[in-house]
């Protein structure tokens, strides 16, 4: 293990597990740090670089899902839910708040750790915004996308509704222009992998989103489908800062 292993914390109350579950990734190469609530994630997550956190759902004082939605908001951490086999609903609820994964007690700890560097793995090679400035409006193929109110207008001055999945996924694109993007990387730019969110749904999503933008979808020329790669996007987006 090296000062440049990635950093997990682990977030129980049980000490036994946080411990045992501690000394088994640092056996495997990893850092880990440990906490016993959301009080003291916090604290940790302050004084810190994590680069992932194991969360219990189930603890006492503030919840393992309400650290989950703030550090979800916060936007930069990977999360990996521990749940209760019969916790069905806290389960699903944490996938929809945006939690990357989940395992359900008791665990196998060398799944967990295939799970961890999967999250990481996806953390790590999801690409960057070319621009960072957060657009008022992007223009691209006749087109003009209003980001606040989410409005996608045509050169004929006509709205298309777009759903939030649509919208998501296209400015997910409109940011990373002619850059390929595969079908893992679109699930964690959009949704989040919400339960049930699987490859197909992407390309599903991408159907639907050529539909309202290709001038003949049949023969996508805005959304180009890169053989065993994912999708990239073709033409030039202009931004207009706030």
């Amino acid at each position: 293990m090296t000062d440049h292993a990635p950093h997990i914390l682990v977030v129980d109350d049980h000490r036994d597990i946080r411990e045992s579950l501690a000394r088994y990734l640092r056996k495997n190469g990893l850092r880990a740090s440990m906490a016993d609530s959301a009080a003291q994630a916090r604290k940790a997550l302050k004084t810190a670089a994590v680069d992932l956190v194991v969360l219990d759902i189930m603890m006492p004082g503030e919840d393992g899902l309400s650290l989950c939605r703030s550090l979800v908001e916060g936007g930069a951490t990977p999360v990996i839910l521990l749940t209760a086999m019969a916790e069905d609903t806290d389960r699903i609820v944490g996938l929809e708040i945006g939690a990357d994964d989940y395992v359900t007690k008791p665990f196998n700890p060398r799944e967990l750790l295939a799970r961890i560097r999967a999250v990481l793995r996806r953390s790590a090679h999801v690409p960057k915004d070319r621009d960072p400035v957060e657009a008022e409006t992007l223009r691209f193929a006749g087109w003009t996308l209003d980001v606040p109110k989410r409005l996608l207008t045509g050169a004929d001055g006509v709205a298309v509704p777009l759903s939030t999945g649509e919208f998501q996924l296209l400015i997910a694109f409109l940011k990373r222009p002619r850059m390929v993007l595969s079908r893992d990387q679109l699930l964690d730019l959009t949704s989040g992998r919400s339960p049930g969110l699987f490859d197909r749904s992407v390309d599903n999503q991408v159907s639907r989103l050529r539909r309202k933008i290709e001038a003949d979808p049949k023969t996508p020329e805005l959304i180009k489908t890169v053989w065993g790669g994912g999708y990239t996007f073709t033409a030039d987006v202009r931004e207009t800062a706030p």
